[in-house]
């Protein structure tokens, strides 16, 4: 889960400016090697694709049939054991990585439907994981874009 809104995340506006994670070669193989990959310039390019294709996604803008081409080839195969039963991923090693955060978004989607989003400040680029009970969390993080926000309002309404 952590693996998949820190890639949406790798992309934020700072100081109105867009930092990318991933757009250096040795910052984006460290990112990728901290979140179990191989930091291959292959993985780096798929994973930037699939950040940008599940944003779209996540934020209503494309459909999550866009996944099709970036999962061609992937299979998971039960594995039968004493201790139970496990599915193994099989793809390309550049794409495992890629391919665990799709899988992660599909069961965030599965578990906790419409709770992955983006945040409501129209300023900021991040993502958040509403885990509150009444489903109404708005902000990536209430000390920042949240009170931010609230100030806007107030200075609104008081003008």
């Amino acid at each position: 889960m952590s693996t998949l809104l820190d890639l949406l995340n790798s992309r934020p506006l700072v100081d109105g400016r867009e930092q990318d994670a991933l757009a250096d070669p040795a910052e984006g193989q460290r990112w990728a090697r901290e979140h179990g990959g191989d930091g291959s310039l292959a993985e780096l390019a798929l994973l930037r694709e699939t950040r940008d294709v599940l944003r779209d996604i996540v934020g209503g803008e494309r459909s999550p049939e866009a996944l099709k081409p970036l999962l061609d080839g992937v299979q998971q195969v039960p594995e039968v054991s004493q201790k139970g039963l496990r599915w193994t991923l099989r793809t390309a090693p550049h794409a495992r990585l890629a391919v665990e955060v799709i899988l992660s978004w599909a069961d965030t989607e599965e578990r906790m439907p419409g709770r992955l989003r983006p945040c409501a400040n129209s300023e900021c680029r991040l993502f958040l994981l509403d885990r509150s009970r009444a489903n109404r969390a708005r902000w990536c993080s209430m000390a920042v874009c949240g009170n931010r926000e609230k100030a806007r309002r107030h200075y609104e309404r008081t003008r």
